[in-house]
C-alpha cells in the first residue's frame, strides 16, 4: 500500500477545465473550486530589471533589453549529457549571448521554436561570464516575445504574478492553470450586488480577476485587489449586520428599574463620580434598557473607575427583578472584587442579616477551590435568587451553575477569556432569553480592536480618571547597560525608605526544570471544582514560549539570549534580600502554586503595609490595589504580552504617589524587541497598545473562536489599511440586510457567508 497521502479531489467543475499536473498542483495547494482558485491572490508581482542597452552592461547587473535574435546554436555538454544552446541577441548598440544549459530534449525544442532569428524579444536576467571568463553572458534569461508598439512594451514590462507553491510545483504550473481558470471566470460566484459596485467605483469581479492574474501595470494589480478587499469586507459586515438582526429578534430582560438600590448606593459612595464615569454609565443604561440582548465594550485604562460603573449596572439588574454575574480570570481578582463590592455595598450587600438593609441583595463568591460547604451554599442562593450578584471564575461557567434569573453579564478582562466562555453565559438566561453583557477591558487584545474597527461592538470608552491616582511612567531598562540596572534598584530602594512599596514579576515561579510557570494569561478550560490552576496562574504559557496572548522575545532576541533562562520568583526573591540597594526591605513572595489561604496571607500582608517588596508573578497582573505602591520592576519584560505589561504597570500609581515602572530586559539595544517595548513604555492608552499588538499579532478570527492570527482570517482586507472601505462595506451591509434579512435574493452572498463560517461556530459571541 503507497504511503503518498491522497489528495482531495477537485470539484466536477474545475476538473473540467484542469488536468494532468496542473489539476495536481492545485489539489496539492488546496485549491478546489474555481472560486477559491481564482480568489487565491498572487503572493507579490515581479516586474523584468531596469531597461537597458547591451553597450553599457557589466557582469552582476540584473538587466532587461529589448533585443532581435540573430543566431541560434547548439552543442552537446563535454561531461555529462545535455546540450548548450546559445542565442545570440543584439539592440543595435552591442550583442550578448543568451546561455541554456538543458537536459531535456523537449526543453531544446521548446527554446529552438521560441528563439527564431529575427524575432523580437524582451529578455531580462543577470549579467555574467561565461565558462572561459573572457566574454559576459546571460545565463537562462527569462524572455517573451513582444509587438514593437507602445502598447507591446507595456505588456513586455507588465508586473507577472508569484503565488504561493509548495514542494515540486513549478510557478509556470500555477500561472498556466490560472489562466485557463481565467477562460470561466463568469461562472464565479459574485457575494457583492453589481449595483453597490458600480456605486463605489470598483470593477465587476470577472474583470477584477482578470487584472489580478493578469495585470497591464500596477494599477491593474490594486484594481484587482480592490474588489477583493471590499468583498471580504462586505462579507464580513453583512454577517455582522444579520447577527444584529438576530440580537433584536431575541428577547432579553429590559432592566428599567430607577431602584432601590442602586440611588441608595450613590448615596453612600465615599467619592463622587468623574463626569466620564456619570456619562458612561448612562450610555450603559440606555442599552439595558432595551429588550434585546446588549453588548458592550466598557474601554477605560488601568484604574480608571470602570468597576464602579460595572457594579451600578449590575444593582439596575437587581432592581429590575433578576441578578447580576461578574466573571474574573483569577482567584486573586475575583476575591478582589468580592471584597470592593461588599465594602463599597456595606448593608446593602447583607440580606437576610439582622445588620442588613431593607432592600439589601446577597453577593456571592464561587470559585473552584471553594470548600465543599460554602459552595453548596453558594449555589443554592444562585439558583434560588437570593444572590443578586454573583462573582466567580470560570466555576462560573459550569453546567451545574443555573442562575434563578440572570439579567446581566460583566467580564472583567476580557482579553482573558475565549469567544466559547462568553457564548456558555449567555445561555444561562431565563426562559430562552439572554442576558445583556459588559465586558470590561484596559487593553483590548487586537481581535477587540478589529471589530471595534470594523464595527462590530458597542465601545463606550471612559477617557478621564479619577483626581485622587497619580499615575504612573514607564521606562525600559536594557540589563545590557549595568548602570541602568543598578539605578533602578536604587530607584527601588529610596521608594521603599520612604515608606512605599515596590512590586517584582518574574515570567516563572522556579529557575530549574519544565514546570513553574505562571503567567495566569490567556484562556483555559473550566478547571472544575477544587482545581483553579488553570484561571490562576497555572501552565498557560511557557516563559518564552507563546501562550495565548503571544511574548515579544521570540523573532527577535539572538541564540545566546534566548539560551538565558527566564528568572523565577523564589530564586529572585533570595537575590533581592542581599541587593545593598533593599537591606533591611520586607520581602514577600506570591504564585500560583501557593494555596488560596497563603495567597490571601500574602495580600492582607501586602495590603496592611508589612511588605515592602513583593515578588510574584503575573497572579497580581489584575485585580491587586495597593494605593501604597510606586514601583513596578518587570523582569525579562520581552517574555510578556503588550496586555500584560499594560495591567502589570497599572499595580502602581493608584494612590497619591506616582508610580514608576521598568520594564527589565535581556534584549539587546536597538533590537526589534527593544522596539516594541520602548512603544508598550511609551503608549498609556489602551487602544493605542491594542493597535500596537494587532500590526504585530493580528486581529484574531472576527467571527469564530481565534484570539489572534491575522493570515487565519483575513486574506485579503487590514483592519488598520482599509478602514474606509470597511466603513462602505459596513453601511451597503445594513442596506442589504435591512430590505432582505435573511438575503434570500441573494444566493451568492449566502454562499459566501457559509463558506467564511465552515470553521467557525455560527453562534458564536461577539467579542
Amino acid at each position: 500500500m503507497s504511503s503518498r497521502r491522497k489528495l482531495p479531489p477537485l470539484t466536477p467543475q474545475l476538473a473540467e477545465i484542469l488536468a494532468g499536473k496542473e489539476a495536481t498542483a492545485m489539489k496539492q495547494l488546496g485549491l478546489l473550486d474555481l472560486d477559491t482558485m481564482l480568489r487565491q491572490a498572487p503572493r507579490r508581482y515581479v516586474t523584468p530589471a531596469p531597461l537597458e542597452q547591451l553597450r553599457n552592461v557589466h557582469v552582476g547587473m540584473e538587466v532587461s533589453a529589448e533585443v532581435r535574435v540573430v543566431s541560434v546554436k547548439e552543442r552537446r555538454m563535454r561531461s555529462r549529457h545535455g546540450t548548450i544552446l546559445e542565442a545570440r541577441v543584439t539592440d543595435e548598440t552591442d550583442d550578448i549571448p543568451l546561455t541554456f544549459f538543458l537536459y531535456n530534449p523537449g526543453q531544446v525544442a521548446w527554446h529552438r521554436r521560441s528563439l527564431v532569428p529575427g524575432k523580437l524579444l524582451m529578455v531580462w536576467g543577470t549579467v555574467g561570464w561565461d565558462k572561459m571568463g573572457d566574454r559576459p553572458q546571460i545565463t537562462h534569461p527569462q524572455y517573451e516575445e513582444f509587438e514593437d508598439t507602445d502598447a507591446g512594451r507595456i505588456r513586455a514590462r507588465r508586473p507577472r504574478p508569484v503565488y504561493p507553491l509548495r514542494k515540486n510545483i513549478a510557478l509556470a504550473t500555477v500561472r498556466s492553470a490560472m489562466k485557463k481558470a481565467l477562460d470561466h471566470v463568469e461562472k464565479l460566484e459574485q457575494p457583492v450586488p453589481r449595483d453597490l459596485l458600480d456605486r463605489r467605483g470598483i470593477d465587476r469581479l470577472p474583470e477584477a480577476m482578470r487584472l489580478l492574474h493578469q495585470p497591464l501595470t500596477w494599477e491593474d494589480v490594486d484594481r484587482g485587489k480592490r474588489h477583493l478587499v471590499y468583498e471580504e469586507a462586505f462579507v464580513l459586515q453583512t454577517i455582522f449586520a444579520q447577527r444584529r438582526v438576530a440580537d433584536a429578534r431575541t428577547p432579553a430582560p429590559a432592566l428599567r428599574a430607577e431602584g432601590p438600590l442602586q440611588p441608595a448606593f450613590d448615596q453612600r459612595l465615599p467619592f463622587e463620580l468623574t463626569e466620564g464615569q456619570q456619562y458612561v454609565g448612562q450610555e450603559i443604561i440606555e442599552r439595558l434598557e432595551r429588550d434585546h440582548p446588549t453588548s458592550v465594550l466598557l474601554q477605560g485604562d488601568v484604574g480608571s473607575g470602570k468597576t464602579v460603573i460595572a457594579l451600578r449596572a449590575m444593582l439596575r439588574a437587581v432592581d429590575s427583578g433578576h441578578q447580576a454575574a461578574l466573571l474574573a480570570p483569577t482567584e486573586v481578582l475575583a476575591e478582589q472584587h468580592h471584597r470592593t463590592i461588599t465594602e463599597l455595598l456595606g448593608d446593602l450587600s447583607r440580606a437576610g442579616q439582622l445588620d442588613g438593609h431593607a432592600d439589601a441583595t446577597r453577593v456571592r463568591l464561587l470559585t473552584g477551590s471553594q470548600r465543599t460547604a460554602e459552595r453548596r451554599r453558594t449555589l443554592l442562593d444562585v439558583t434560588s435568587g437570593e444572590a443578586g450578584i454573583v462573582i466567580g471564575t470560570h466555576a462560573l461557567l459550569t453546567e451545574s451553575v443555573e442562575f434563578a434569573s440572570l439579567g446581566l453579564v460583566v467580564i472583567d478582562e476580557q482579553h482573558r477569556f475565549g469567544v466559547d466562555h462568553r457564548r456558555q453565559l449567555r445561555t444561562k438566561g431565563p426562559g430562552g432569553a439572554s442576558p445583556h453583557m459588559v465586558v470590561m477591558t484596559a487593553t483590548p487584545i487586537p481581535r477587540t480592536a478589529a471589530l471595534a474597527t470594523m464595527g462590530d461592538l458597542d465601545v463606550v470608552t471612559l477617557r478621564d480618571r479619577p483626581g485622587m491616582r497619580a499615575g504612573v511612567e514607564s521606562f525600559v531598562v536594557h540589563e545590557d547597560l549595568p548602570k541602568w540596572e543598578q539605578r533602578m534598584w536604587q530607584r527601588a530602594g529610596e521608594e521603599v525608605a520612604a515608606g512605599r512599596q515596590v512590586f517584582v514579576v518574574c515570567a516563572r515561579i522556579d529557575e530549574t526544570g519544565t514546570g513553574g510557570v505562571d503567567t495566569a494569561e490567556g484562556t483555559t478550560p473550566d478547571p472544575g471544582p477544587g482545581d483553579e490552576a488553570g484561571a490562576d496562574g497555572g501552565d498557560t504559557a511557557g516563559a518564552g514560549g507563546a501562550g495565548p496572548e503571544g511574548v515579544l522575545f521570540d523573532p527577535d532576541v539572538g541564540p545566546e539570549e534566548a539560551q538565558l533562562p527566564a528568572r523565577g520568583v523564589t530564586e529572585t526573591a533570595r537575590r533581592l534580600a542581599s541587593r545593598p540597594e533593599l537591606a533591611g526591605a520586607r520581602i514577600a513572595v506570591l504564585h500560583g502554586r501557593l494555596s488560596s489561604e497563603e495567597k490571601q496571607a500574602v495580600m492582607a500582608r501586602v495590603v496592611a503595609g508589612e511588605v515592602d517588596v513583593l515578588v510574584a508573578t503575573t497572579v497580581i497582573e489584575v485585580g491587586v490595589d495597593v494605593p501604597n505602591a510606586s514601583v513596578m520592576i518587570v523582569l525579562d519584560a520581552e517574555r510578556f504580552g503588550v496586555s500584560q505589561l499594560h495591567q502589570l504597570r497599572g499595580r502602581v500609581g493608584r494612590g497619591t504617589h506616582p508610580g514608576i515602572a521598568f520594564l527589565d530586559t535581556r534584549a539587546v539595544p536597538g533590537s526589534d524587541t527593544s522596539q516594541r517595548l520602548e512603544q508598550i513604555a511609551g503608549a498609556a492608552d489602551g487602544f493605542a497598545l491594542a493597535e500596537l499588538d494587532l500590526q504585530h499579532r493580528g486581529a484574531g478570527d472576527l467571527v469564530g473562536d481565534e484570539q489572534s492570527g491575522l493570515g487565519r482570517t483575513l486574506r485579503y482586507l487590514d483592519v488598520l489599511r482599509d478602514v474606509d472601505a470597511i466603513e462602505q462595506a459596513r453601511k451597503d451591509a445594513r442596506t442589504v440586510v435591512d430590505v432582505d434579512p435573511d438575503l434570500l435574493t441573494h444566493p451568492d452572498l449566502v454562499a459566501a457567508i457559509e463558506r467564511r463560517l465552515q470553521d467557525a461556530d455560527p453562534d458564536v459571541e461577539r467579542s
